[in-house]
């Protein structure tokens, strides 16, 4: 029987939840009304696996069977999407490369497959190095003939200094342009003492868009000309977006290309962002709507369509808009969790009047340690166990449903 995690288990936690947009705070998220959005619950994709410290999955576009996770440590596996499989391969194992982890956030972190990965084999990682610290985003080859990666085919692309072990953060994605986005946090420690959020001239803090088809420069990719900074010369023309801590896990609507994405914040508040071109997220003048430390808002910082403190969770888990078929009640809605606490969230945006339609909490898994969603070739989604090493498919609670213990 697979086991399930349902909606409802208590644990005698927090209570309110506040959503901000252009607008201000809306209320009715608090759960003391009726739900207008699922009830969703968590059912084991595929009980005959488990994997160590699971931080993505993904399909690879060219084989719609297959789904690949990502282990923080090092390694990529591969598998059928298939509940009764019971084998997996080892499609990658960079393990060697990071030799011993400093901090609990480094690791192998990010993997985007090539739009033409069917016929290039390029796959693309960012991974953790030391001796100096850097946070690297390579692409490697896939030999379809010897269905092998060599450690030869090793190419990097970014090479980037982190001054500190903590907000890596990386997360890779192709967009519907075809470009590479990449997203960066702050270099680390607390409060972000090098000022990389604010600094244009700094890939840290930042979304990244890069053409990898391409170089220039004497670079391994290209700028694209629509690139906000491209000749400004005090700034990274790398940047599609800035003033952002520690962005862990974005995603791009399959429907309408909508970047969303989750922003890990400093002291009490986390925070969801629609990402646009040039747009400055104003961290470190601002966490959240809230000044930090005295800072400003200036006219030109975004603030997130919605946010949530301490009272609900820690650190935030960046997740998808639902484009499945399987759960037609969750079509159109972007669902995001709490790392710490378990906690999921469905909010609708109304695009036509840029601002949230409604947002709930739909699901509180409080064992789960939701370190990242992921999105297979039908759009249905799933989410990494990141401590219990397991895969979770979403699925909507059905009225009658059980609870089973997780």
């Amino acid at each position: 029987m697979l086991r399930r995690v349902i909606l409802g288990l208590s644990v005698g936690l927090f209570t309110l939840f506040c959503v901000q947009g252009g607008s201000g705070c809306t209320s009715g998220q608090d759960n003391k009304g009726p739900s207008s959005l699922p009830a969703i619950q968590l059912v084991e994709a595929f009980p005959k696996l488990s994997f160590d410290l699971p931080v993505f999955l993904c399909g690879d576009g060219a084989d719609d069977s297959l789904l690949y996770v990502v282990e923080q440590e090092g390694k990529i596996w591969r598998f059928k999407n298939d509940k009764k499989t019971g084998e997996k391969d080892l499609f990658f194992d960079i393990s060697s490369r990071i030799p011993g982890r400093r901090h609990n956030e480094e690791g192998l972190l990010a993997l985007a497959f090539h739009p033409k990965f069917k016929e290039n084999g390029y796959f693309y990682v960012c991974y953790s190095q030391h001796d100096p610290r850097r946070g690297l985003v390579s692409r490697f080859t896939w030999d379809k003939r010897k269905d092998e990666v060599a450690d030869t085919s090793e190419t990097v692309i970014l090479n980037i200094s982190q001054p500190y072990g903590n907000h890596n953060g990386c997360t890779l994605a192709f967009g519907p342009d075809g470009y590479l986005y990449a997203s960066f946090g702050d270099g680390g420690s607390a409060g972000d003492p090098k000022g990389s959020g604010q600094d244009k001239s700094s890939l840290l803090g930042a979304i990244l868009r890069i053409d990898v088809d391409a170089t220039d420069l004497g670079k391994k990719y290209a700028i694209p000309e629509d690139n906000p900074f491209k000749d400004d010369k005090d700034a990274a023309p790398e940047i599609w977006a800035w003033g952002l801590r520690n962005v862990w896990r974005m995603s791009f609507d399959r429907k309408d290309g909508t970047l969303w994405a989750g922003d890990v914040g400093q002291n009490a508040y986390e925070e969801v962002d629609i990402i646009v071109k040039g747009g400055n997220y104003g961290w470190n003048k601002r966490e959240g709507t809230h000044d930090y430390r005295g800072g400003d808002k200036a006219k030109d910082m975004i603030d997130p369509v919605a946010e949530y403190g301490r009272n609900k969770g820690i650190s935030i888990t960046g997740g998808y808009v639902y484009r499945g078929e399987a759960q037609k009640s969750l079509q159109g809605i972007y669902l995001y969790a709490d790392y710490g606490t378990g906690r999921v969230w469905g909010l609708k945006w109304d695009a036509d009047k840029e601002k949230v339609d409604t947002l709930e909490e739909v699901g509180h898994f409080p064992r789960a340690t939701i370190s990242s969603f992921g999105e297979d070739a039908k759009g249905e989604l799933y989410v990494c166990g990141h401590r219990v090493g397991a895969i979770y498919r979403i699925e909507v609670k059905a009225d009658n449903e059980e609870e089973d213990d997780f």
